[in-house]
């Protein structure tokens, strides 16, 4: 007796009904827990979100379980802890970035210069929408005020006793245009891990340097002592000579004084008898002239002649 076969594209369309619906199920089921699974998130204490609908960003800074519409809305975390990168080195094996390190100073001198930098988010959705990378935007801005700040300090500045005012120049620095930049950052703090010359040819001459600087320092203070032994003496003879000078003014003064009155005397002596006052002075002149002179005047004519006997009789002798 020969067995009846049912067409196989019958057992198809009896079953695929069924094979539906358990299909539809499943992956309503799927839809649902999906949909239900991504309508809630956790923000943790050191992070904040940022809730995206239709293109409209809203901060959410409050930690917990929030809710929010499957599709429609999305959510973009923030860390908001302080974190922060370096320039100079790697962080891992601390090996140097010359290309990031490498610097000149103000006394062209090459040094090497490694920092640290420490930030935090401030504004989340500054920080997500208002530039593409505002943490290499951070790190160029303070690579720019590094070198400016550096290249305008000397390098024994750089490498002793400048540290602080250099870091407290290149902070102030960048926090003014992060304010112009407006990129949701805030700068903590950035610090000078290690300075250094970048060679041993360097090295030596900052040593020499250093050496030079010292013997300036000594032979300024053995001048400042011998200006200090020999100012009271100048000083002294400087008073001196000043009254010596004042003794020679009041003497020529009084000199002087004294021959002005000798000349009146004379003139008013001259006005009264001008003849006899002029052979007066002649006499007085001469005799001051040639005081061991003799001579005789022969007054008879109208000429008067001066006869040097000395000469005379001394030939005879």
């Amino acid at each position: 007796m020969k067995r009846a076969t049912r067409p196989f594209a019958d057992i198809i369309n009896e079953i695929a009904p069924k094979f539906s619906k358990s299909i539809f199920l499943v992956i309503f089921i799927l839809i649902v827990a999906i949909l239900g699974f991504d309508s809630f998130y956790q923000i943790e204490e050191q992070e904040q979100a940022v809730l995206s609908t239709f293109g409209v960003a809203k901060p959410i800074t409050q930690p917990g379980l929030h809710f929010k519409i499957p599709v429609i809305q999305k959510i973009q975390k923030v860390d908001t802890t302080i974190n922060g990168f370096s320039i100079g080195y790697n962080e891992k094996d601390n090996a140097s970035r010359e290309e990031e390190s490498l610097m000149i100073t103000r006394d062209y001198n090459f040094v090497n210069v490694d920092f640290y930098v420490e930030y935090r988010v401030s504004d989340p959705v500054k920080a997500l929408y208002a530039s593409q990378k505002p943490v290499l935007i951070l790190k160029n801005i303070a690579q720019g005020y590094i070198r400016s700040v550096i290249g305008s300090n000397d390098i024994d500045e750089v490498l002793t006793t400048g540290k602080n005012q250099i870091q407290l120049a290149i902070k102030d620095a960048i926090l003014k245009k992060l304010d112009e930049y407006d990129l949701g950052l805030q700068l903590i703090n950035i610090t000078i891990q290690d300075a250094s010359p970048p060679t041993l040819e360097v090295m030596e001459a900052f040593k020499n340097v250093e050496t030079a600087k010292q013997s300036k320092e000594t032979a300024i203070n053995n001048a400042n002592k011998y200006r200090n032994a020999k100012l009271p003496e100048a000083l002294a003879e400087i008073d001196k000579i000043l009254q010596e000078a004042e003794t020679t003014k009041a003497k020529r003064v009084n000199e002087a004084n004294a021959q002005v009155a000798r000349f009146n005397a004379t003139y008013e002596e001259y006005l009264k008898n001008p003849q006899m006052t002029k052979e007066r002075m002649f006499y007085e002149t001469m005799e001051e002239v040639l005081p061991n002179l003799k001579v005789i005047i022969d007054g008879t004519g109208k000429t008067e002649t001066i006869l040097p006997l000395d000469s005379f009789t001394k030939e005879g002798e």
